[in-house]
């Protein structure tokens, strides 16, 4: 289905060069995408392909822009009347047949716009983080991006298929799974499964190093090694206290591949009763 949405520029001059938004609405990539999406995860977990063969949808901003992303995020925990009022302040009045996400998805435009941002198209599904991780998640989206490998292969996907709906159920389920689980788990239900699976995905163990977190501070680097060094020799080890002064953080290098697979087996998401649970991940 394909729909042109025009909005009126009533309210905002440096909306003047803009005259419309149009969007090809989608409910899924195509099945070559979903092949794609399974080829990328190889065995850590297997996605059935997404057989729907409508069109993408493409915007005509840059969703892997960082400020794309921040409005992008920022935008998913909004009431739809409250995006519908902000529309309206701006003078763009929402059709009253578009759905919540294609509502939300206009604001992002429309505040990208208004700032002088969004970039052009990128498409590139082998943009992956970089750098380090900042030290404090501004959700559970940007959180499980940083920290669940196969999570983000399914999402890189999504952008490489332009698919934004999916885009858009993703971060609501990260950030709000039950809302989002009672909101679109009738029209997307195989999908919010695949997205559940990923998140819950084990990635396959290819390094002897493995990052860590969640370990009480109490334990002190010196027990952590004893604790650790039980399943087998460490060659290296960092740690540091995490900003909140609870847990420790940091990464190991174990003496084998073997042991690094143990190691996740035994104490990836054990939860220690201090609120969140311990992750181990092969870097």
């Amino acid at each position: 289905m394909r729909s042109t949405l025009v909005i009126p520029l009533l309210a905002s001059s440096s909306l003047m060069t803009a005259t419309a938004f149009t969007t090809k609405t989608s409910m899924a990539p195509s099945t070559a995408t979903g092949a794609a999406l399974n080829r990328r995860i190889g065995n850590a977990v297997r996605f059935p392909p997404f057989t729907s063969s409508t069109t993408a949808m493409q915007m005509a901003i840059d969703y892997n822009d960082p400020a794309v992303m921040e409005e992008f995020n920022s935008i998913q925990t909004m009431e739809y009347d409250e995006v519908v009022a902000e529309l309206a302040q701006s003078g763009v009045r929402a059709p009253a047949d578009l759905g919540d996400m294609d509502v939300k998805l206009m604001l992002v435009e429309l505040r990208t716009v208004m700032k002088g941002g969004g970039g052009g198209v990128n498409n590139n599904a082998n943009n992956s983080n970089s750098g380090t991780p900042p030290a404090k998640f501004g959700s559970k989206f940007e959180e499980y991006l940083w920290t669940k490998p196969v999570f983000k292969a399914l999402y890189d996907e999504l952008k490489f298929a332009g698919d934004h709906n999916r885009m858009n159920v993703a971060a609501e389920y990260c950030n709000e799974p039950a809302d989002a689980k009672s909101r679109y788990y009738s029209s997307y239900k195989t999908f919010i499964d695949d997205v559940e699976a990923a998140l819950n995905a084990r990635p396959e163990v290819t390094s002897p190093v493995v990052q860590f977190s969640g370990f009480p501070a109490n334990m002190g680097d010196m027990g952590l090694k004893m604790t650790l060094e039980a399943l087998g020799a460490i060659e290296d080890m960092t740690c540091d206290v995490s900003e909140d002064g609870i847990s420790l953080v940091g990464q190991v290098k174990f003496e084998s591949i073997e042991v690094a697979k143990a190691a996740i087996e035994q104490y990836d998401g054990m939860d220690m009763g201090m609120g969140d649970k311990l992750k181990m991940v092969s870097i």
